[in-house]
């Protein structure tokens, strides 16, 4: 309904498990690794758990698309059986023959002993994976157990992943299973997404579908986190549902009162979080707390004594520190990937209290739009072009604008002059462009200088927004999928590494074939980029890079 209204080409946040929008985080990636290993060890069994809509499904999905070619899996994806319906499940999933009359549990482990013999004999692995595991019951878990028992003399015909909730664990540690749980090789607990990966996220599938401008804005993306509490379901259920409410409102940029009102829609009352519950009743709680402290500290003058110097205190450190702690504290931590209270940040970076308005008054001295910024990128990026361009002339002629929320090592890994946006006020920002490194503090280009600042003093004041140029190899392509026919798989071919571009058939050399989806995954893993084959902005940018004759601005190093 509201993918026509924002340009889509796709529902960005459709609950189901479509592969083009797979977002890998860091610990996705090593917990399909885990799997990957699993798969190449001789027996036992692999444990991967996480909460509810953390994305196990989505890595089971990921490790049946890499499956070596040798590999046989049965995949049960209801577990509430028992028994005899489990093995009889195993034996349909392995395609292996049995008579419904005589179906008995010494029939179907024959049946499956034979069939691994058998695999085996033909250097074939085969793989029992069960979703939803938590459910089974202790009985089932034991024959699940009692099948890693068929053997050669040398090595096991059944390898066993199990895939499910947290109450897997627990599960798996009662004394019954103790035989099971010590066959355990290698375990994996997916946990909720960080801010900044959230972040990260709600960009990459926004990106997928098509999006070519800032749709949630900071405080949007902010209230998502906090409601979904980075679980990627409720992710996608608030930010679907805000998307429609958008529409409804002919709103073209969701604001974190959109959020909470799509939460409330989808959500019940018990499952908020206090902060969209009745702000009358959070101020009642908080006041009765109050009063009943006070009383308490009014019968105790010593202890007055103590609170008003720590208030005291208090007021000097905020005063004294003023420029710090006027910006979100924990905001601006997570973009310098340095999760530390915020006494610890005082404590750190004491020396740079004192300077830290030296940046601060430079760039509200020097306060700049992005309209009066972009042309000096402009002209990094190629100095013959005129300076009234902007994004969507630039785009006619085949460069594209990424405007971007992110983190500083990720703005940094483009390795690309960029515009940063800073807030210098609660209704004022200002730009200020990105050009190189002294040493390792980051130099900004004014109008006639460059001066550089320590990083933490730039990390203080920034939100994470910033402006980058770049030129897609075939103009106006700026993502490449697998199985599709695309100019851009020419370029791709000669980028990546590897025997991609040579086929047997020259005509499907514009033809993302599997073969070069391998080498992207490869090449984006090398990279610590999303591993999802799909070959979008930083997967373009990074080949470009690492293209010996890169003619593309990069940032300067003194």
């Amino acid at each position: 309904m509201y993918q026509q209204y924002f340009h889509f080409n796709s529902a960005p946040f459709s609950i189901a498990p479509d592969p083009h929008f797979i977002f890998m985080s860091e610990q996705h990636q090593e917990g399909l690794a885990l799997l990957l290993y699993g798969i190449r060890q001789e027996g036992g069994f692999v444990a991967l758990t996480g909460e509810v809509g953390t994305g196990k499904t989505m890595l089971c999905h990921c490790l049946l698309e890499q499956l070596p070619q040798n590999v046989d899996i049965a995949l049960v994806l209801n577990p509430k059986l028992n028994t005899l319906e489990l093995l009889a499940t195993i034996c349909d999933e392995l395609q292996i023959e049995y008579k419904e009359e005589k179906q008995s549990i010494k029939h179907l482990i024959d049946g499956i002993n034979k069939h691994l013999l058998a695999a085996h004999a033909e250097n074939r692995k085969t793989i029992l994976m069960i979703d939803e595991a938590q459910n089974l019951s202790l009985d089932v878990l034991e024959q699940i157990r009692l099948l890693t028992n068929l053997e050669t003399s040398k090595s096991k015909l059944l390898q066993i992943i199990l895939v499910g909730q947290p109450e897997l664990k627990q599960l798996l540690d009662k004394p019954e299973l103790r035989q099971l749980n010590q066959r355990i090789i290698a375990r994996y607990h997916l946990t909720p997404l960080s801010y900044p990966e959230t972040q990260d996220y709600i960009s990459h599938r926004l990106a997928i579908s098509g999006a070519q401008t800032i749709i949630f804005n900071r405080a949007a993306v902010k209230k998502v986190y906090q409601l979904s509490k980075g679980i990627p379901r409720l992710v996608n259920v608030i930010c679907d549902r805000a998307l429609l409410g958008a529409y409804a409102a002919s709103q073209k940029q969701i604001t974190a009162k959109t959020i909470v009102q799509a939460a409330k829609e989808n959500f019940n009352t018990a499952y908020f979080p206090l902060t969209l519950r009745s702000k009358k009743m959070g101020f009642s709680i908080a006041m009765l707390v109050f009063l009943l402290v006070f009383a308490y500290f009014i019968n105790k003058n010593q202890a007055i004594k103590g609170v008003d110097h720590l208030f005291s205190l208090d007021k000097e450190i905020a005063q004294k520190n003023k420029p710090l702690l006027s910006r979100q504290q924990n905001q601006t931590l997570a973009v310098a990937g340095r999760p530390e209270k915020a006494s610890e940040l005082l404590k750190a970076h004491a020396d740079d209290s004192a300077s830290l308005g030296g940046f601060l008054s430079t760039i509200t001295q020097k306060k700049s739009s992005l309209e009066s910024t972009l042309p000096r990128l402009i002209g990094i990026n190629d100095n013959k072009m005129p300076d009234d361009l902007n994004c969507d002339q630039l785009k006619v002629l085949g460069i594209e604008c990424l405007l971007e929320q992110s983190n500083w090592k990720k703005l940094i890994a483009f390795n690309r002059p960029a515009i940063m946006e800073f807030s210098i006020s609660a209704t004022e920002k200002t730009y200020v462009l990105l050009v190189g490194f002294n040493g390792s503090e980051p130099v900004f280009q004014f109008e006639n200088e460059a001066v550089s600042f320590p990083v933490a003093q730039v990390l203080a004041g920034w939100d994470g927004y910033f402006l980058l140029l770049w030129q897609p190899p075939v103009k106006h392509i700026t993502f490449v999928y697998p199985q599709r026919t695309s100019k851009a798989v020419f370029w791709l071919r000669k980028q990546l590494p590897g025997d991609v571009g040579e086929l047997t058939d020259p005509a499907q050399a514009d033809f993302f074939d599997d073969a070069l989806k391998a080498q992207v995954t490869k090449f984006q893993k090398r990279n610590k980029l999303s591993v999802d084959g799909v070959v979008g902005f930083r997967t373009f940018i990074q080949l470009q890079n690492e293209d010996p004759q890169n003619n593309y601005p990069q940032l300067r190093n003194k």
